[in-house]
């Protein structure tokens, strides 16, 4: 009975691989990863931030950004730059370095040294941890391992009604609905 069994063996498998693939062609292909791209002029991602861009630096000046494939019809940008490795107060929020929303949609690009408040392009900027409405570089403490600060870039499909010194959370919220997609960027920093 063995014998006639192995005779039907590579008609078996056959049938079991043509029914698998016949499966396979039914299920819908997976959407293609998102092209959308975040690029900080001032370093390579992953690598050591510059210290004219951190608190060793009294300049304490935001680096340029630039971004590609946005998503379609992004209204407006949002952009969150924080610490991932600190949880002051032991919070579930990190550390907020910048926030800054209402980047027209047509942009691709954030000059280097953004400053404290209105922008004639409409940009605001709410709280960092400091709770000033700008740019805070990253400031670990001496002799920590150096810390992941990552920078967010949220493509939205409408400007969002929020006004200038909204911390973080309100942000988040006020975005809650609204994000047709995200890049991010690494940069590392330690003292």
């Amino acid at each position: 009975m063995t014998m006639r069994l192995l005779k039907y063996l590579p008609v078996l498998a056959l049938l079991l691989a043509s029914s698998a693939l016949s499966v396979a062609a039914q299920q819908p292909a997976a959407p293609a990863p998102s092209k959308f791209k975040l690029t900080v002029t001032a370093y390579p991602e992953g690598s050591q931030i510059p210290s004219q861009y951190t608190c060793a630096d009294p300049n304490d000046t935001s680096p340029g950004l630039q971004w590609t494939n946005p998503p379609a019809n992004t209204a407006a940008f949002a952009i969150i730059f924080h610490d991932t490795d600190a949880a002051p107060q032991k919070n579930s929020m990190d550390v907020t370095h910048w926030i800054l929303w209402n980047i027209p949609g047509t942009a691709d690009q954030l000059a280097a040294d953004v400053k404290v408040g209105a922008s004639p392009d409409g940009i605001v900027q709410g709280k960092n941890i400091r709770g000033n409405n700008g740019y805070q570089g990253p400031c670990p403490p001496p002799g920590a391992t150096p810390h992941h600060y990552i920078y967010e870039i949220y493509a939205l499909d409408q400007k969002l009604d929020l006004p200038a010194g909204a911390s973080r959370a309100e942000l988040l919220k006020a975005m809650d609905g609204h994000v047709l997609g995200k890049a991010t960027y690494v940069g590392l920093f330690g003292r």
